[in-house]
């Protein structure tokens, strides 16, 4: 009996193979209604199983896709070095008169130089060149061997004297590479996602950098900590008409070397060229990057999300179209009658729009995760992997609830998915129910009251001079030797205390109960 309770409490226990068949049944019974088509359409479009295509195969795609990518770059590059400043890119519009207009709306933004410290900025949790993600953390990062590439070297070397911690303590051994480490994450069924592994150093500066872009957009109203704001445009834009959604594949792939020449101002642009990866390594194979810079760069998506808020206020600038422009990364929100010449211009810049997932006639809109029809949210949810632990189990059910939640009418949930919700509430043991959060892993959503959750266990060691580093380089506080902590992948139950948000909205069945 003792064995029985403890295999029953164990987060990794097996779960019945039948709750994810019965969902995908369950699905196929939704009435033939606009969110529920969708949510059939959507919901496991991006699992990936033993079933599906082969990692290998997924990962050969994508850096297949990656190199037709920079393909297209070089051709990108040839053509913004050659164009004719004559050139009318849009009627009346030349070239030079949009380019001059472009870098007038960048330098507005960041300036026409890179303040000193702009290069000070801090390592992530992630994977370099020179270790892997199990020894990611920031604070082994500040010691032993660190990464660099040789134009990046002499402002690394800077970057270092001018943090009397780092210098005194460090006890850094600083080694060139030529650049970053292609590798890829799974995307959906079919193909992986490309990404590189930067080199320590350059990483560290980089990611200052994009703070520094980032602080810059949020005072033009482009906080790129906050997607609320394009899914309310988007959501806006279904209902009226008047904004429209693009979004680009492969957009950070396709920011050219050439295009940033172009349009950054040549100080930031040096600072950028020297900082960033000339190199990546595929599999042993140096490739000499048409790119400016790919997704792991600590500066990408805030360079990406500056370049596309820019083109678009310029285009928006000759065209004499006012309205609403926000952006977020690659998703752009724009008004309805600029987004021709956008595309148009996006594409001369070297950028593919999706038209699958761009938006800008008839009642739908997508932008930020958020799907939106006639104004109505039908944002789906994603069932990614195979539902095979308790930990699999209550994502998806608190996924389902909270997809009922948002169908639901005067305080009750849709009852549309109830029974699926029930069998699978039945798998989860009583002391995990009455969770309040959707996003949670470690504790149901119900109506009711609960007494535990789901606690991962971990491993904590010290980090060594390494924590006492990062500690006062990020905090700027008194500095203090923090533990580390490395999950195990098995979790505990942990006594809750009362819960401080309310009872979220109840099924039909939990209120007759």
């Amino acid at each position: 009996m003792l064995k029985q309770r403890r295999r029953q409490l164990c987060a990794n226990t097996r779960v019945p193979v039948t709750f994810e068949l019965l969902l995908r049944e369950a699905l196929k019974t939704l009435p033939e209604l606009p969110s529920y088509n969708h949510l059939k359409a959507e919901c496991f479009s991006k699992f990936v199983s033993s079933e599906t295509d082969a990692p290998e195969i997924r990962r050969q795609r994508a850096i297949f896709k990656w190199m037709c990518a920079e393909s297209n770059n070089q051709s990108t590059n040839e053509r913004l070095l050659t164009v004719d400043p004559e050139y009318l890119l849009l009627p009346g519009t030349t070239w030079s008169s949009f380019i001059n207009k472009l870098q007038s709306i960048v330098i507005s933004i960041i300036g026409e130089v890179p303040p000193d410290d702009a290069i000070f900025g801090g390592f992530s949790s992630g994977a370099s060149t020179s270790r892997m993600r199990a020894v990611g953390h920031p604070s082994y990062k500040f010691v032993g061997e660190a990464h660099v590439t040789p134009r990046a070297l002499s402002h690394g070397i800077s970057v270092i004297i001018d943090a009397p911690v780092w210098i005194r303590y460090g006890n850094i051994s600083i080694s060139e590479v030529p650049g970053n480490l292609v590798f890829t994450v799974p995307k959906n069924a079919e193909i992986d996602r490309v990404a590189a592994k930067e080199p320590d150093l350059n990483m560290f500066m980089q990611r200052g950098i994009g703070s520094f872009i980032r602080s810059r957009l949020k005072r033009c109203g482009i906080d790129l900590r906050d997607q609320s704001r394009n899914r309310l445009l988007a959501q806006h834009g279904s209902l009226t008409g008047d904004l429209c959604t693009l979004d680009l594949a492969s957009a950070s792939d396709s920011i050219t070397t050439m295009l940033c020449l172009e349009v950054l101002p040549i100080c930031w642009y040096t600072l950028l060229s020297d900082l960033r990866s000339p190199i990546t390594n595929i599999d042993g194979y140096e490739h000499t990057n048409e790119m400016f810079s790919s997704m792991g760069n600590g500066f990408t998506f805030e360079l990406e999300s500056l370049l596309f808020y820019s083109i678009a206020r310029t285009v928006a600038y000759f065209e004499g179209i006012s309205g609403i422009i926000s952006v977020y990364g690659d998703d752009i929100i724009a008004p309805t009658a600029l987004a021709t010449s956008l595309i148009d211009v996006l594409g001369f810049l070297g950028f593919s729009t999706n038209i699958e997932k761009s938006f800008v006639s008839g009642p739908f809109r997508e932008s930020c995760g958020g799907h939106f029809i006639n104004g109505l949210d039908i944002t789906p949810f994603y069932v990614r992997r195979p539902i095979t632990t308790l930990i699999d189990l209550i994502e998806v059910l608190n996924k389902i609830r909270w997809w009922c939640d948002k169908e639901g009418e005067h305080g009750i949930l849709c009852p549309s998915l109830e029974s699926i919700w029930t069998f699978g509430r039945d798998q989860v043991p009583t002391q995990l129910w009455g969770g309040r959060d959707y996003g949670s892993t470690s504790s149901l959503v119900t109506y009711g009251s609960g007494s535990h959750q789901l606690v991962p266990k971990v491993i904590r060691y010290r980090g060594g001079i390494g924590s006492y580093i990062h500690r006062l380089s990020v905090l700027g506080d008194v500095p203090d030797l923090t533990s580390l902590i490395r999950p195990t992948g098995k979790y505990e139950m942990r006594k809750v205390r009362t819960w401080s948000s309310p009872r979220p909205n109840p099924f039909p069945f939990e209120v007759i109960d």
